[in-house]
């Protein structure tokens, strides 16, 4: 194994790395060596070498420098701290720079910096972020054409979807009866993301055929992730894409459509064609981080109209000019897909607002808990 040289990179430290091997996992190359954050890290750590994580566990993490093996590192220390953000934890498709032979205890040294990300903000009351999958290059939204069809769901994805990463739409089931009221809320839907140019195919994925339909974003060297609601079909899709039953399947409840988890954790899977794929569980609560860009989630065309609007502060209710209004009494607009946009909207500045008073110094430069602060209260009488 000898590491590739070319005159981009000759400021590279000089590993002995196997950057072609790294390709095929997903490495960016030629670009990731010779950019400068990634360079910048592996000169620090210059006797350690990259290597991608493919699975993610409570102390250690899976992780690959070919597409044919795999192995367990140790985790750093840092990384096992409670208090952590969770989005600073390496998570599936991650890039780190690791010590040590494969059977010789290997150790995780560093984290390399992310090109993309697919995230959520935790369930409960306090502000969090959940890393679903880093380091890709498409993310496949699953949706099937029965019960469970929700174009919202779909809209919520599509505003998860961060840093460079191209959505794409993936409609299953359609090789089953559809009802015909699901399928007139498919082609408004399907209307609405043509607009706004994000790729729809609509496929069975259970018919090796969805292999040539998708081949534009499972090239060699791509990442993909699926996501998408439990009994969707994504593990019936990742064991088509991959010639296997690599992954476990199950059926879904006659009366909601709803699948139960098969799949129980993240997992990323090297494709015959090349590419690697990340399958993911299904997600029931999609949380904005407050980072998203609704104009980036599908929703450009009503910021859009937005800025045409008689009053800068119109809520696009009932005020008199207003260019969103308009063009749902012309029906220009869907109304709920309207609807979803204000939700989502306000979700989104809710969850900044949060992240920043979370990030915000508290006097003194000490966080105090919530069990601190109520022992502050009884001694100076506040309760």
């Amino acid at each position: 194994m000898g590491r590739v040289v070319t005159p981009a990179d000759e400021d590279t430290p000089d590993l002995n790395i196997d950057f072609f091997a790294l390709r095929a996992i997903g490495w960016p190359y030629p670009q990731a060596p010779t950019d400068g954050a990634w360079a910048h890290a592996m000169a620090n750590h210059p006797d350690s070498r990259p290597a991608r994580v493919v699975e993610q566990h409570r102390t250690g993490y899976v992780v690959a420098e070919t597409p044919d093996d795999s192995f367990v590192v140790e985790s750093l220390p840092d990384w096992q701290r409670p208090r952590l953000a969770p989005d600073k934890r390496p998570a599936v498709g991650d890039w780190l720079l690791i010590d040590g032979a494969p059977d010789d205890n290997p150790k995780a040294r560093a984290l390399l910096p992310r090109r993309s990300t697919i995230k959520r903000a935790v369930a409960g009351e306090h502000y969090g972020q959940q890393l679903i999958a880093a380091n890709i290059d498409t993310v496949f939204i699953v949706s099937g054409l029965d019960g469970d069809f929700n174009p919202r769901r779909i809209e919520r994805y599509l505003i998860l979807v961060q840093g460079g990463a191209t959505p794409v739409v993936l409609l299953t089931k359609a090789d089953m009866a559809v009802d015909e009221t699901v399928m007139a809320e498919a082609r408004l839907a399907l209307a609405d993301l043509a607009a706004q140019q994000i790729e729809v195919r609509t496929i069975n994925a259970t018919d090796p055929a969805c292999i040539a339909t998708l081949a534009p974003w499972l090239g060699a060297g791509q990442t993909a992730v699926v996501v998408g609601s439990s009994g969707a079909g994504k593990s019936t899709l990742t064991n088509t894409l991959v010639g296997e039953a690599r992954m476990k399947t199950g059926a879904v409840r006659e009366s909601d459509a709803r699948g139960r988890h098969t799949t129980t954790h993240r997992a990323l899977i090297h494709l015959p064609s090349g590419a690697s794929l990340i399958d993911t569980p299904g997600m029931r609560e999609l949380k904005p981080t407050g980072e998203e860009e609704l104009a980036d989630g599908g929703f450009a065309d009503i910021q859009a109209l937005a800025n045409d609007c008689r009053f800068r502060d119109c809520v696009h209710q009932a005020e008199p000019g207003c260019a969103i209004r308009g063009a749902i009494e012309a029906g220009e607009l869907d109304a709920a897909r309207v609807a979803n946009y204000q939700k989502l909207s306000t979700e989104v500045s809710g969850a900044a607002a949060r992240q920043t008073a979370r990030q915000a110094p508290r006097p003194g430069g000490k966080t105090t808990s919530k069990a601190q602060q109520r022992r502050l209260d009884q001694r100076h009488g506040k309760e």
